[in-house]
């Protein structure tokens, strides 16, 4: 871990009941962003104003480069004006009365009043708002214009974190591909932990180093976006971060017919009291007992489709055929959402996305081969 980086660090942990439940332990480098995801209600936006000191905590900690802003055992907790936090909500919140420039220069009243319209300026040119713009209101500005304002205000009060409250759903596509841009560029240069609240699975994916997983008030995992999606805690992280491909499955025990080591054999059920099914020989981690029901995903990157015919050399890890017919596609844009049912259950449905010169062979009602890469397969207890 990079020791700059870590000094300057965020920690959460929170642990209260009551009316606004919160759960869960968060960590966040410097120069990093984590996205907080999941359902309305789930306790993201909530868990922000925590950390700004907007919303009351009863249990935890919070830290910020060595610095405590919270802390129940010590009955420590900084007000918000003491944590030196930028914070960008959804609708902007901007002074309707005051020009951009003034609105910025708001947020410095720590330096001198002559100092303080040079310094927003400043910042707004950063932001990318013109001469001409910075001196306009609200009113005369664009979702995406407004939406630079605010980012500039917060980062005026030179917060030591950026919390960000969907700040991109009001804005048009257009508006907030620019936005994403021109995050990316301040990112390195700002060095501190950035906490994203989205709705938007891709957007996270796309923006965040980390992505915490939240539902009914609790994080029930953080990771990178590739070990979330590719390796969910449990059935309900699949769900919450729109994994298509989750089944049901008993678990068969190892596999003796080989002699490689780690191998072991998966039944795939239609549904859990199925008693028939596909076997498919996956990898074992030995945490398993035989018999055991389970769910399992796999990610459209282990799946390859393939007329009914072709054979053509493939990797060791796709080790499992399945005869599919497309029962339904879906175009969007530049890609096509499909769904597979298989010959052998009927009652299996496998969506993928495809792209590129694979849409030319896709239509409805069409026989094909479908690949599994047994890497790909995620298991995870029933129960869990």
């Amino acid at each position: 871990m990079n020791t700059a980086s870590s000094s300057k660090s965020l920690h959460v942990i929170i642990d209260q009941h009551g009316s606004i439940p919160l759960q869960g332990v968060l960590h966040c480098d410097a120069g990093k962003m984590i996205a907080l995801i999941g359902p309305s209600g789930a306790g993201k936006t909530s868990l922000l104003r925590s950390i700004a000191g907007l919303l009351p905590m009863t249990t935890g900690s919070i830290c910020v480069g060595g610095e405590t802003w919270f802390d129940s055992q010590r009955q420590l907790n900084l007000k918000t004006l003491q944590r030196h936090v930028g914070l960008v909500f959804q609708h902007y919140a901007l002074m309707p009365h005051l020009t951009a420039l003034e609105d910025v220069a708001l947020s410095l009243l720590q330096h001198p009043k002559n100092e303080r319209l040079a310094l927003a300026k400043a910042w707004l040119d950063k932001v990318n708002i013109t001469d001409t713009l910075q001196n306009r209101k609200p009113a005369q500005l664009s979702g995406g214009q407004q939406q630079r304002v605010a980012l500039a205000r917060a980062l005026a009060r030179e917060p030591k974190v950026l919390l960000l409250d969907e700040p991109f759903s009001a804005v048009d596509q257009l508006s907030r591909q620019g936005l994403y841009e021109l995050l990316a560029d301040l990112r390195s240069e700002l060095n501190i932990p950035i906490v994203l609240v989205t709705h938007d699975l891709n957007e996270a994916r796309l923006l965040a180093d980390q992505i915490a997983v939240m539902d009914a008030g609790k994080i029930i995992q953080q990771g990178s976006p590739f070990e979330i999606y590719r390796s969910p805690k449990n059935a309900r992280v699949a769900d919450l971060v729109g994994i298509r491909n989750r089944f049901y499955g008993r678990w068969l025990g190892p596999d003796r017919s080989t002699t490689q080591v780690g191998t072991g054999l998966l039944q795939w059920l239609a549904t859990p009291d199925a008693k028939e099914g596909p076997i498919l020989k996956v990898r074992d981690k030995g945490r398993l007992e035989a018999g055991q029901l389970v769910n399992w995903v796999i990610q459209t990157d282990g799946l390859l489709l393939q007329p009914i015919g072709i054979e053509q050399p493939i990797s060791s890890e796709l080790n499992h055929r399945v005869e599919v017919m497309i029962s339904e596609v879906k175009h969007l844009g530049e890609s096509s959402i499909i769904t597979l049912e298989s010959h052998a259950s009927p009652d299996i449905k496998i969506r993928m996305t495809v792209t590129g010169p694979q849409r030319a062979n896709i239509d409805q009602n069409i026989k094909m081969t479908l690949l599994l890469d047994s890497s790909w397969v995620h298991i995870m207890p029933l129960t869990s």
